[in-house]
């Protein structure tokens, strides 16, 4: 899917020439809203993605939050069904829809919202009607507005525009010496790793435990949880971390999240909290790399990745141990 996103970004210019600030994240954003990028399917070589993505009927019964009948357009070509229409595929398209954006970037001939390739330069184009500048975030408000008409789901595709831009990002660690260099680098170097909730110590990663508070175990699951991550990085740099990130707090000089997050240096743990001010209540902690990123293990689900520093709720200050 991201080399799908990738390509659609060198093409769409071909056919909407006007059109700027048109990036791989912007398209992240949208599909991983849509279909999560189409996990749990197959994507051949071409794009096709195996099997269909379909959502719910659009018949107005409320299922699926559909409260408005849509009558079939493609004779069922697209949705599998000629009683009515559905969006398909990975950003998914109403077929009437895609009559207008679909394009064959794949070369086989055939614009098919179901191709991983033809359906992100659908989305481009989509995104980029009447040449916007998607680098202004009224722009690219606007754009997802468009997509789709919900301004809960505009807040939630740029969340996730925002934590792909800050993990596209490859950190500048030119001027970064000694420890805080060892342990930024050994905390990069497990990036991709899954999280397991209770996994990870000062040796690596490892199986985790039984369970988290959304009853997610990391028992079977061999990573890091996001303590587990810090206490390795630094046990690099010869610095040992208690386990939790609440007891983290207390490790270092604390920075006051009064201060904001222009306070942080590289290398300085981030925490969260439900009530920030309570460090009790510290619930999550990262490491600061610098120009509002941190490497993280977010959750389950999820793997050790680089993310805005406001990509978690409740920024409650930092750690310096360096």
């Amino acid at each position: 899917m991201l080399a799908a996103y990738k390509k659609a970004v060198q093409q769409v210019g071909k056919y909407v020439p006007k059109c700027r600030g048109m990036r791989w994240p912007v398209l992240a954003g949208i599909a991983k809203v849509e279909s999560n990028h189409a996990v749990g399917r197959s994507i051949a070589a071409s794009g096709d993605i195996r099997p269909r993505i379909y959502g719910v009927l659009l018949n107005g019964s409320g299922a699926g939050g559909n409260t408005t009948t849509f009558p079939d357009t493609d004779g069922g070509r697209w949705d599998g069904t000629a009683s009515g229409e559905r969006a398909v595929g990975p950003f998914q398209f109403l077929p009437s829809t895609w009559r207008s954006v679909g394009r064959d970037a794949n070369g086989d001939r055939r614009a098919d919202p179901h191709n991983a390739d033809d359906a992100a330069l659908g989305a481009a184009l989509y995104l980029c009607a009447g040449g916007r500048d998607l680098a202004r975030r009224t722009q690219l408000k606007a754009a997802i507005l468009q997509y789709n008409h919900s301004h809960a789901y505009v807040a939630d595709v740029l969340g996730w525009i925002d934590q792909y831009t800050a993990a596209a990002r490859d950190p500048d660690l030119k001027n970064l010496t000694g420890k805080v260099r060892t342990a930024i680098e050994a905390a990069l170097s497990q990036r991709g790793v899954p999280y397991a909730w209770g996994g990870g110590n000062s040796a690596g990663k490892s199986y985790g435990l039984c369970c988290s508070p959304s009853g997610k175990s990391g028992a079977h699951i061999k990573g890091f949880d996001c303590s587990g991550l810090t206490v390795y990085a630094y046990a690099q740099a010869g610095i040992r971390l208690p386990r939790t990130a609440a007891a983290q707090a207390g490790a270092g000089r604390r920075i006051r999240a009064a201060l904001g997050t222009g306070a942080l240096k590289p290398g300085d743990l981030v925490f969260f909290a439900d009530a920030p001010g309570r460090d009790a209540t510290i619930y999550h902690v990262g490491i600061y790399l610098g120009g509002g990123q941190m490497v993280n293990a977010a959750r389950p689900g999820t793997v050790v990745r680089l993310d805005a520093v406001n990509a978690m709720p409740g920024y409650a200050g930092g750690a310096r141990l360096l």
